[in-house]
């Protein structure tokens, strides 16, 4: 079982997908992982064992989610999943002896003794075998034999394609490439000028030869520095300009995907991705030039060993072996601790920004003392993994350190030997002993190379995933840039659910948004309201039913044509870290100043504005002047005004307005608002309650329509909402 498939997760929330991959893998098949996230249904949260079992049910397994202990675990038939630190998925596929050996997404194969196990599978607190933890049990079936699966997905990117970066800086390639030689070459003549020091100068008392040399060895020297300095100044340039390369394509790559995509990706794996990129440029430039400038040097030290003796570059070589295998018998389980240190660390940070930015809270409930604990714990935790990590260094360091130290002694002796028969000189023994000392260097770049590249084809596999994802732009290829914005919107029995819910957030809704007029959509929390907006916005699409404009699909209709026309003002709208006139007028190259005071003239953001020192020019978001919360609402409404659209889409765009402020807000929006298509958003009845249409939506459906005055008067679900807030009726 030492052979048991590892996959590494891409994402902090793949695990999942991940374990069913390796799982796959056991039987013989390879899936691509995209594919088992999209069966498994994976969010920004992961995914929940319910549908990890329907996607191992969709590839032809069969599961069973069981909760069980670990001596019934020691019954089922393996490998299964198990749900891991109330956080995470591993597959465990051997038990024997009490050691339980686990295939985990995030370290790699890892065994754990017993009481390890139950605490990671079971709890903290979990000190009895007989207590229960989590397990989905797979199953192969004849279907998942006969079943022909996608493994590799769409061409992503790959070390060629990426070599491209590199190949288009030729000149510089030319450059590096004969500083290497020029270094090599002059590498190479040190160890015989070292052997003519002592075999001419001293030998025949020759003062003025040793000068000679000295001076010989200075200019080299000089002239080696001199490379160096020129070599890392073309690297720096090489490095930088193909980092900014490839992070500007990921940034052009980014921006082409849908919405969706980031409402399944958390911002630290978007922001690993970046980093990705800066590991890859490291071993496409730096560390793959250096490593090859040491692999010539070796070749050319080597060379040069073989002619002075044989027998010592076979000492040298065996002791060389010796010492790489050392090194990378050690390279597995210290990448399983530096990743449980990661974790650790990880949790450390989280506990120390809990403490700074929730102090506050901890002050009022005087809980001083348990988050201290708490930060106390996970210290205490992160010291042992040190501990650990320190003894496998120590003992690494140590050992590779005896097997140099051997190998460098054991030459001499042979050199010292070989003087004393007359097979060499004293300098021939002084040069090898310079050759010697200069490839130790060497072999140990080689060894960090091997890791480095072992963590840039990781590094690829994430950024070919995002490459592999399909551009808007691809799925707009047949689609109309004409909006007939002139016409009503029809919303036919549309039903739409979110990925990880079995429940359907809109049902079977249909609807007409009458074209020129004010729509209102209110509801409880949690109702489908902002669904429904996103659906009309073109951030998802809807499993079932139509959404038509006039004669035409809105899904016919392409993202670009679309944005154009309409405008928005979400719950959560972003303020650039950028000036208020950029804030205002995002997305153009000049701003209209008139334009820009009528914006937030009728955003009533105006007076705020002009009592800046630095007016529109005042620069905000988190880099600038702080803003409350509505005054950031009413510079997204000027935004969205701005813009002057045919269609516009508030999203509770006044809930954090004053009463005075909002009441003058939509005094002057209603004027705005004339000959627009517009479907409001909102709680309060002052923004609803002159649409010329409101709608009530309750889990999903349609449950009252009309306008005010008659569905006050109808006394429902919206008398209730009113009543609510104005106390009306009895």
């Amino acid at each position: 079982m030492k052979d048991f498939p590892f996959f590494k997760q891409a994402d902090h929330k793949d695990c999942g997908p991940t374990c069913l991959k390796i799982i796959a893998k056991y039987y013989g098949k390879t899936i691509h992982i995209q594919d088992l996230r999209d069966h498994s249904e994976t969010t920004r949260e992961g995914s929940n064992l319910l549908f990890l079992s329907d996607a191992a049910e969709n590839i032809g397994f069969r599961s069973l989610g069981i909760k069980t202990d670990t001596e019934t675990l020691e019954e089922v038939q393996l490998p299964c999943i198990l749900h891991w630190n109330k956080e995470h998925y591993v597959v465990l596929y051997k038990i024997k002896r009490n050691i339980y050996y686990i295939s985990d997404p995030a370290f790699g194969l890892i065994e754990y003794n017993q009481e390890d196990f139950i605490k990671y599978w079971i709890g903290n607190n979990a000190d009895k075998s007989t207590e229960e933890g989590i397990a989905l049990l797979i199953e192969a079936t004849p279907k998942f034999f006969q079943s022909e699966f996608n493994e590799e997905g769409k061409k992503g990117l790959g070390f060629g394609l990426l070599s491209q970066y590199v190949l288009q800086y030729k000149s510089f390639l030319v450059q590096l490439s004969v500083g290497l030689l020029a270094s090599s070459l002059l590498q190479l003549i040190f160890p015989f000028l070292t052997q003519s020091i002592v075999d001419v100068g001293i030998q025949n008392q020759n003062i003025h030869f040793v000068y000679l040399i000295l001076f010989a060895q200075l200019f080299l020297f000089a002239g080696r520095t001199g490379l160096e300095l020129i070599r890392s100044w073309i690297l720096l340039h090489l490095s930088t300009r193909i980092n900014i390369s490839l992070i500007s394509d990921f940034f052009i790559k980014l921006m082409n995907l849908p919405i969706s995509f980031f409402d399944v990706r958390m911002t630290g794996d978007i922001m690993q991705r970046i980093n990705d990129h800066r590991r890859i440029e490291k071993i496409l430039t730096t560390s793959s030039l250096n490593v090859l400038f040491s692999v010539i040097n070796m070749f050319v030290m080597g060379a040069v060993l073989v002619y002075y003796n044989l027998q010592i570059f076979f000492v040298f070589f065996a002791g060389s072996l010796l010492y790489f295998g050392w090194i990378t018998l050690f390279l597995k389980r210290r990448e399983v601790l530096d990743y449980k240190r990661f974790a650790e660390v990880s949790q450390e940070q989280s506990k120390v920004m809990e403490l700074i930015n929730g102090m506050q809270e901890i002050k009022l409930h005087n809980a001083e003392k348990q988050k201290r604990w708490g930060w106390e714990y996970v210290q205490a935790r992160l010291f042992r993994v040190s501990i650990k990590g320190l003894v496998l260094e120590q003992t690494q360091t140590t050992g590779s350190s005896v097997i140099n130290e051997l190998k460098n002694i054991f030459i001499i002796f042979l050199c010292a030997k070989l003087v004393i028969d007359g097979s060499i000189t004293l300098g021939m023994m002084l040069a090898i002993s310079s050759i010697v000392g200069s490839l130790n260097g060497p072999i140990t770049q080689l060894i960090e190379f091997v890791r480095e590249l072992q963590d840039a084809k990781i590094s690829l596999a994430r950024l070919s995933e995002i490459h592999e994802k399909e551009d808007e732009a691809e799925q707009e290829v047949h689609q109309t840039s004409d909006v007939p914005y002139n016409d009503d919107m029809a919303i036919k029995d549309v039903s739409y659910r979110y990925l990880g819910s079995d429940m359907p957030v809109l049902d079977t809704l249909s609807l007409t948004i009458p074209a020129r007029k004010i729509t209102a959509i209110v509801g409880v929390s949690g109702s489908g309201k902002t669904t429904l907006m996103k659906l009309l916005l073109k951030f998802y699409e809807p499993d079932k039913g139509e959404i038509n404009i006039g004669n035409v699909g809105l899904k016919n209709i392409s993202q670009k044509a679309w944005r154009a026309n309409i405008g928005t003002v979400m719950q959560e709208g972003f303020i650039f870290s950028d000036t208020i006139a950029n804030n205002i007028a995002i997305g153009v190259d000049k701003v209209d100043k008139e334009r820009l005071v009528y914006a937030s003239d009728v955003a009533n953001i105006k007076e705020y504005i002009s009592g800046l020192p630095l007016g529109y020019n005042t620069k905000i978001g988190a880099e600038g002047v702080g803003m409350s919360t509505g005054q950031k609402q009413r510079l997204l409404i000027a935004r969205a005004v701005y813009k002057n659209p045919e269609i516009l889409f508030f999203d509770e765009a006044t809930s954090a307005l004053d009463a005075n402020n909002e009441k003058e807000i939509m005094r002057k929006l209603d004027v705005f608002f004339k000959d627009k298509t517009v479907v409001v958003i909102a709680h309060r009845l002052s923004t609803v309650m002159n649409a010329d249409q409101i709608v009530v939506l309750d889990k999903g459906k349609i449950i009252e329509i009309g306008n005010h005055s008659t569905l006050v008067e109808e006394k429902g679900n919206y008398f209730k909402l009113v009543k609510n807030q104005l106390q009306l009726g009895n």
